[in-house]
């Protein structure tokens, strides 16, 4: 018997894009660990693509944005299965298309979609899905590793990521009125996926994360999935509100003495 106990449990997964995706590795390690997964994807055509990653699993569409079709989410998904012992939140959105700006001069439109799609996506979601939570159900979002860094390249989706995380400890409050549903985040350092590769300069960004590491080997995307299906099982029962921090050591090193020698061309 599997130490996490998630045999026979029902999950809804979100925001698989790809095989790259942190969902994709959350959905695989679920399935088998004998799971039954569902998942959700934006649109038509990433249905297409994920039916045929993830089969025989079920996968619905639904784009966040929209509040009708979350409602119609949680009516197909209450058609299929009766109770739902966890949720992985893993959708995110920030519009690079015109390239980077200074972050004051972000527009308006596409700050409050990031803050929508990012943040308050996980709100609406868990709120329709409300009574169909197990009692002690699980919810897991996909954070970064921090938001007190002002990394120019990622813009204003880091406030964005700082919205998500606050949010979680108001959602479990607010849950603990009449169930016992967590709430807790993976807080990710830089990772090989395809929505990363659509920040600008972002592999710059990846290669000196990685020489910052402790281990001097980038974060994986599969360390990443491995904590958020900890998080999902009843043995992280005592963790609620929390981000769990994944950088491979990255925030205690930046004055690892290769690193500052380089810095300074002292080498």
């Amino acid at each position: 018997m599997s130490f996490l106990h998630l045999e026979n449990k029902n999950f809804l997964v979100t925001g698989v894009a790809n095989k790259k995706s942190v969902a994709f590795h959350i959905g695989k390690i679920l399935q088998e660990e004998g799971a039954n997964v569902l998942y959700s994807v934006r649109s038509e055509e990433r249905k297409k693509t994920v039916e045929k990653l993830m089969a025989p699993a079920p996968v619905y569409v639904c784009d966040v944005e929209h509040e009708e079709e979350i409602k119609n989410l949680q009516k197909e998904v209450s058609g299929k299965i009766d109770t739902l012992h966890g949720l992985v939140h893993s959708v995110a959105f920030a519009n690079y298309a015109d390239g980077l700006k200074p972050f004051h001069e972000t527009s308006k439109k596409d700050f409050l979609q990031s803050v929508d799609i990012t943040c308050y996506s996980l709100i609406r979601l868990t709120d329709a899905f409300k009574d169909m939570f197990y009692p002690r159900a699980s919810v897991v979002t996909v954070s970064i590793s921090t938001t007190r860094m002002a990394a120019e390249n990622y813009g204003y989706m880091a406030p964005a990521k700082a919205a998500l995380d606050s949010s979680l400890c108001f959602l479990a409050k607010s849950f603990s009125a009449f169930s016992k549903v967590r709430f807790n985040s993976v807080n990710a350092g830089l990772l090989k996926t395809s929505a990363s590769a659509g920040i600008p300069g972002y592999i710059d960004s990846y290669l000196h994360a990685e020489e910052l590491t402790l281990r001097k080997e980038a974060l994986t995307t599969q360390e990443v999935a491995n904590c958020a299906t900890f998080l999902l099982s009843e043995c992280s029962s005592g963790i609620n509100a929390q981000g769990i921090v994944l950088d491979a050591g990255m925030s205690v090193n930046y004055f690892d003495k290769d690193i500052v020698h380089k810095s300074q061309r002292l080498e």
